[in-house]
């Protein structure tokens, strides 16, 4: 009876396993599993098991495989195999990018496992996302996840919860909605309206919760899609074939259905940077993280369906970088810093008070340096004379090396008008700078 017993749990074990050796399974009890995450420059990290490695992972509606970045830093740690060369494609001007393709990799997301995985592993070192949202990105997952699991984001909460498909049961919602999803070579696209100049016009757009930004349209005459009246040129970001520049402008309103965002940002990349991308039929833009941080999403591709509910962030005002600076992570300086110990004599002859005495002692520390990566021309800091390459040392009185990049960052972001004093080490020699953050439009 035991042998029995034991021989009928083995056969479920390994079917169940069996189940999984193609698509991600939950595998747990209650076959469902939330996730904790970090919403960084409104991007989504989360943690991923790589063959026993555990990995800080962008989440990526808008990629089709697993994408490992800085690949000849990790390559031996995760035992890749059954490689073989092809070349990649994205957004950014550059050319394709060189890149392993393996299959059989074990990927672990939560309690969430697929025991043949393929990824890409991408060769180019200078293809890292790390020094630009100033915390480790080892790499992107996003299809395999999605098409195998219902995937809520809980942007409010900051957890994903994966659940298997024949457990998970929509409930009934008055205040959301649900909105149809269609796709190509398997990402997930909506129909939308934008109001630009009085005008509302449908747009396709591809969701993509790998851009950090809130929407993107494809200049189209025939349309009537462009820019209005004020806008501004600018870096854009970082896609997998360089850096994307283009307009910066506002939308009177994106509506998702009942759900009407008004005065949302807009960018307008320049044709030659996003190419490839406005190929695919009938595709107008992007919906990306300022937009979907509003909302927290239920995600069903084998429904082709997304349920959206507002959430705290729904109202939040869009602003913009009002400086001209971006920056980066740009590995570490020194800083000597004072250390203070106390020390109180055991005998006090001359004073019939105890007396404390400061003991300054230097120490020499590694901190995160922060250098100028882009500087868009005609800004306030361009104009004040701040260069590409400059390394921020102070900003209003504060040590960078105490704050995060995005602390950093986020200044510039602040009302119009408001007063920036820098100290910056240029090749050695530390030069003030002053300048007011200026209103665009």
């Amino acid at each position: 009876m035991n042998k029995w017993f034991s021989f009928l749990f083995l056969f479920f074990f390994f079917s169940y396993l069996g189940f999984s050796q193609d698509k991600f399974v939950v595998q747990n009890k209650k076959q469902s599993d939330k996730i904790r995450f970090k919403l960084i420059n409104n991007l989504i990290i989360i943690p991923v098991d790589i063959n026993g490695v555990t990995l800080s992972f962008l989440l990526d509606t808008g990629v089709s495989k697993p994408i490992i970045f800085n690949f000849l830093n990790v390559s031996d740690t995760l035992q890749i195999k059954d490689t073989e060369t092809i070349f990649l494609r994205g957004l950014g001007g550059g050319e394709s990018v060189e890149a392993l393709k393996s299959t059989n990799n074990i990927f672990r997301v939560g309690d969430a496992v697929k025991l043949n995985q393929d990824l890409y592993a991408v060769f180019n070192n200078n293809l890292n996302f790390t020094p630009r949202l100033g915390v480790p990105i080892h790499g992107i997952i996003g299809l395999d996840l999605f098409k195998d699991l219902i995937v809520e984001v809980n942007y409010s909460a900051g957890y994903i919860k994966l659940t298997n498909h024949d457990v998970f049961k929509h409930k009934p919602c008055k205040k959301c909605e649900k909105v149809n999803l269609e796709f190509y070579n398997g990402k997930p696209y909506l129909n939308a309206r934008v109001e630009i100049a009085n005008r509302t016009i449908p747009v396709k757009l591809l969701i993509d919760s790998g851009g950090s930004d809130a929407l993107w349209l494809f200049e189209n005459d025939t349309l009537d899609i462009k820019p209005s009246d004020k806008f501004f040129n600018d870096f854009l970001g970082h896609g997998l074939n360089g850096s994307v520049y283009g307009k910066r402008s506002r939308v009177q309103a994106l509506a998702l259905k009942s759900f009407v965002i008004e005065d949302a940002n807009v960018a307008f990349p320049n044709k030659e940077n996003v190419l490839f991308a406005t190929k695919i039929r009938d595709r107008n833009g992007s919906i990306s993280g300022n937009i979907l941080k509003r909302f927290n999403i239920i995600f069903d591709y084998q429904r082709a369906t997304m349920i959206l509910t507002k959430n705290k962030n729904f109202k939040e005002k869009f602003s913009y970088n009002k400086s001209g600076i971006e920056l980066a992570h740009n590995g570490v300086r020194i800083v000597k810093q004072v250390k203070r110990s106390l020390k109180t004599p055991r005998n006090d002859t001359q004073n019939k008070y105890n007396t404390i005495i400061l003991d300054p002692q230097y120490k020499l520390s590694l901190k995160p340096a922060y250098a100028i990566v882009e500087l868009r021309e005609g800004s306030p800091a361009e104009q004040a004379g701040l260069k590409v390459g400059d390394v921020i040392l102070t900003i209003n009185g504060k040590e960078t090396y105490q704050l995060s990049l995005q602390e950093v960052m986020q200044v510039f972001y602040d009302y119009h008008g408001k007063k920036i004093k820098m100290k910056v080490d240029r090749d050695g020699i530390v030069q003030s700078y002053y300048f007011q953050l200026q209103k665009l439009f």
